[in-house]
């Protein structure tokens, strides 16, 4: 190898490429766990990484051994914090297609990076009215930063634009999709019957279901909002960071969006409350 010396350092090409491979690994990783809750406990236990490592160079025994207590376990930690990550990754490894299915996806998100199709506001909230005039049940998801791929794999995957007929499709009584819940990135519904974690959050009144608890399950691991149209009063509630605003009228419910999304694309105006 051709040796490159600066100073008294010597670089050799292997050295990039193992900067390269740790760089790669480490924004996969990043991919995996951002807008998540997951994120900010890998920060926490790279804190404590850190906070040890200067508190040896320092020679503060009691610190370190403290200290050194955690960052024995934090490998045991990190696997059970990252189960679900660690299952995916592995069963990607145990793909026969690996390295063809591999090449297809890293080529597929650099082609979505640019893909930000604004979100419909109008034509969400219209629908949503006409769930609740109907009394139609239904839970919408809308990512932001995370686009929740583990939950997307238990449900049915689409990837269509969304459209009022699609969602209303969806979320007939009669329909196989209707239970669960439809995922929206980008404008396009990516999946339906989708099964989200249900929270375990006390403070949640007994009154409502299992749709309300998976919409705040949803917006406690990410950084998701969870709308939700009640089956036995028609009422619409958003769930955001675990906590659910009930009772929303549709001129509320855009009014939400348009400061969490922006003012997005342009669509039919919101019809007028009949309530």
């Amino acid at each position: 190898m051709y040796n490159i010396p600066i100073n008294f350092i010597q670089i050799r090409l292997l050295d990039f490429i193992d900067i390269f491979l740790v760089a790669i690994i480490l924004f996969q990783l990043y991919r995996l766990i951002r807008g998540t809750g997951t994120l900010s406990i890998f920060i926490g236990i790279v804190s404590i990484y850190i906070v040890w490592w200067l508190v040896r160079i320092l020679e503060m025994e009691l610190l370190t051994a403290l200290l050194g207590q955690f960052v024995s376990v934090g490998v045991l930690a990190l696997i059970i914090v990252f189960q679900p990550e660690i299952r995916k990754f592995l069963l990607f490894l145990g793909n026969q297609n690996i390295i063809k299915k591999g090449s297809n996806k890293f080529l597929r998100f650099f082609s979505q990076m640019d893909n930000n199709t604004p979100l419909n506001i109008s034509l969400l909230v219209n629908t949503c009215q006409h769930f609740a005039d109907t009394q139609t049940g239904a839970l919408i998801v809308l990512t932001k930063s995370n686009d929740l791929s583990f939950y997307l794999e238990t449900g049915e995957l689409l990837d269509a634009r969304v459209s009022d007929q699609l969602l209303e499709n969806i979320f007939f009584k009669n329909s196989p999709l209707h239970d669960g819940a439809v995922i929206i990135t980008n404008n396009r519904i990516k999946a339906a019957r989708c099964v989200l974690p249900v929270s375990e959050n006390t403070s949640i009144p007994v009154s409502l279901g299992l749709r309300h608890r998976a919409a705040a399950g949803i917006s406690e691991v990410s950084d998701a909002i969870a709308i939700v149209v009640s089956e036995q009063t028609g009422n619409i509630s958003i769930a955001m960071h675990g906590e659910i605003k009930r009772n929303l009228k549709p001129l509320q419910l855009k009014e939400f969006l348009v400061k969490e999304f922006g003012a997005m694309s342009q669509g039919s105006s919101v019809k007028q409350d009949k309530k």
